[in-house]
C-alpha cells in the first residue's frame, strides 16, 4: 500500500513538471522577442537646419536653388537664413563653381530683408547685414540675414552677441569676392573663436557694457 502511495506521488510530480516546462514554452513562444535594432538617438541640435528647411512656418521662400527660412531662435527682430538646396555641409566645402549660388543667396536675402521692412510698422530706420559665421555651430550651409537690432530675447550671452557684432560674422560679399579670388574659403577656426570672448561693446557707438542686460539697454537708447 505505501508503494502504491509513493508511485501516486511521483506520477503527480512528473505531471507538474511537464504541465510547468509547457508554460513556461508557451510564455516565451508568445512573448516577442526583444528587438536588435537601437532605438533612435535625438537629433542633435547642429543638425537641427535640416527640420527647419522643412518646417512650413518658417518657409520664407524656395526656389529651385535656394530655401529661405525664419530662424527658430532669432537674435533680432528679422533674423532670416538663406540655404542651398544643394547638399553644401559649410564655408570649406565651397570652391569657385559656387560663386553664382552665394551672389543668388545674397540678393535672396537682400529681398526677403526689403519685404519684411516694407511689411514691418519700425518708426526708426531698420538696417541689415548679411553674412556668415566664420566657425558655424550648425551643419550646412547658411547665411544670416539679420537686423542689426538685435532686439530678441533668444539673445542671451557674449558668445551670442560677438556673433554677429564681432569679424566672428564675415560680411556675404567679402566671402564671395574671396572665394572667387582664392578659389576657397577656409577662417582659422582658432583664431575666429576667440573673438567670441572679447569684451561686450555696443556695435554702433563702441561702448563697452558689463553685461547683457546693460548691453541690451544701452541698445534701446540708438532706437
Amino acid at each position: 500500500r505505501l508503494l502504491n502511495v509513493l508511485n501516486y506521488l511521483i506520477i503527480q510530480i512528473n505531471l507538474l513538471v511537464i504541465v510547468t516546462r509547457f508554460q513556461l514554452n508557451m510564455a516565451s513562444f508568445e512573448k516577442p522577442p526583444p528587438s536588435k535594432r537601437k532605438a533612435a538617438s535625438p537629433q542633435h541640435w547642429s543638425l537641427g537646419l535640416q527640420a527647419s528647411m522643412g518646417d512650413p512656418e518658417l518657409l520664407v521662400r524656395s526656389d529651385e536653388t535656394i530655401v529661405a527660412i525664419k530662424d527658430k531662435f532669432p537674435k533680432a527682430k528679422y533674423h532670416f537664413l538663406v540655404l542651398p538646396k544643394e547638399e553644401i555641409s559649410s564655408l570649406r566645402s565651397l570652391n569657385k563653381s559656387h560663386v553664382g549660388l552665394l551672389r543668388d543667396m545674397l540678393k535672396c536675402g537682400e529681398q526677403i530683408a526689403a519685404e519684411a521692412i516694407a511689411k514691418g510698422d519700425s518708426k526708426t530706420k531698420v538696417t541689415f547685414r548679411y553674412g556668415f559665421h566664420a566657425v558655424p555651430s550648425m551643419a550646412r550651409l547658411h547665411m544670416h540675414a539679420i537686423s542689426q537690432d538685435f532686439d530678441s530675447p533668444c539673445l542671451k550671452n557674449k558668445k551670442h552677441w560677438n556673433s554677429f557684432t564681432t569679424n566672428f560674422f564675415v560680411d556675404a560679399v567679402d566671402v564671395i569676392d574671396l572665394l572667387d579670388s582664392k578659389g576657397k574659403v577656409d577662417f582659422n577656426k582658432a583664431k575666429y573663436e576667440s573673438l567670441l570672448k572679447e569684451p561686450l561693446k555696443c556695435h554702433i557707438c563702441g561702448t563697452g557694457l558689463a553685461n547683457m542686460p546693460s548691453l541690451k539697454a544701452h541698445i534701446e537708447q540708438h532706437c
